[in-house]
């Protein structure tokens, strides 16, 4: 898989068929290899999907390659449902940041290099659309696998009630590092390879700040609930997104109510 015409990345992606509004084409499930290496390591295997699975590990095998290890950028179903049975049928052990998804592997630590094979993949905490979101930094491409921090298209949700000021911190840190060691690309875990991360990157901080004004402005105008907010703000939206986008606003509310910008007892 190409993002310019300068060379081959490390990563390689199969797309599982689970198509939606949340998840755009489907889920990106993103294999790594040193090249002339033997261990892969996959990131995000996706939903139970038995089919999907089975042709990710045949993929590896059909490369004389052997999964060394997985990896999950969150929690979400549609990352990580799949992971057990994959493991299964690798043999690999599962990392992650959450203890209950992990198998036969440890956690992740903000800053910690995974090496296999002479192919390091560092791990950055970046929570906010989960608690317990990373993302993965392959210097040697540089380039950066976002999980659903960051989406190919649209812009993704902040799951995490309490989340909103993380995740703009992890924007910021995501948009620093693009900066300061001239990233030329984000793979996400939904949607296509991002080729301008700079410019996506400020178009989210962008587009967090206009919904904060959005909000505060429903607020003034008499909205209450996150309901009321959403039907405001979000009005026309897809059902599965507005279902989401509630989320989203509980998590804007509260961090509009600890800045001082609406009053404490309108944070649910």
């Amino acid at each position: 898989m190409r993002i310019d015409g300068s060379g081959t990345l490390r990563a390689s992606c199969l797309l599982c068929p689970n198509p939606g509004p949340m998840t755009l084409d489907g889920t990106n499930t993103w294999m790594l290899r040193e090249p002339g290496s033997r261990g892969v390591i996959v990131v995000d295997p996706g939903p139970h999907d038995e089919r999907h699975l089975e042709r990710v590990a045949r993929t590896v095998q059909e490369q004389g390659a052997q999964v060394a290890v997985i990896l999950l950028t969150h929690a979400h179903a549609d990352h990580s449902d799949g992971a057990r049975y994959f493991s299964e049928l690798t043999g690999a052990p599962v990392r992650a940041v959450d203890p209950e998804q992990r198998i036969g592997g440890d956690g992740l630590a903000d800053g910690e290099v995974i090496d296999v094979d002479g192919l390091e993949l560092r791990v950055l905490a970046t929570p906010g659309h989960t608690t317990d979101s990373v993302c993965f930094y392959l210097p040697d491409d540089d380039v950066v696998l976002t999980g659903d921090t960051v989406l190919g298209r649209g812009t993704t949700v902040v799951a995490d009630d309490n989340g909103l000021g993380r995740y703009l911190d992890s924007l910021v840190r995501l948009r620093d590092l693009v900066r300061e060691a001239e990233i030329r690309a984000l793979l996400p875990g939904h949607g296509p390879i991002v080729t301008e991360p700079l410019d996506l990157l400020t178009s989210y901080l962008d587009h967090r700040a206009e919904r904060l004004e959005q909000i505060t402005e429903a607020v003034a105008a008499g909205a209450r609930t996150p309901a009321e907010i959403v039907a405001r703000v979000y009005a026309g939206g897809d059902a599965a997104v507005l279902s989401a986008a509630e989320s989203s606003v509980r998590a804007q509310l509260r961090y509009l109510a600890k800045r001082g910008d609406i009053p404490g007892d309108l944070a649910p």
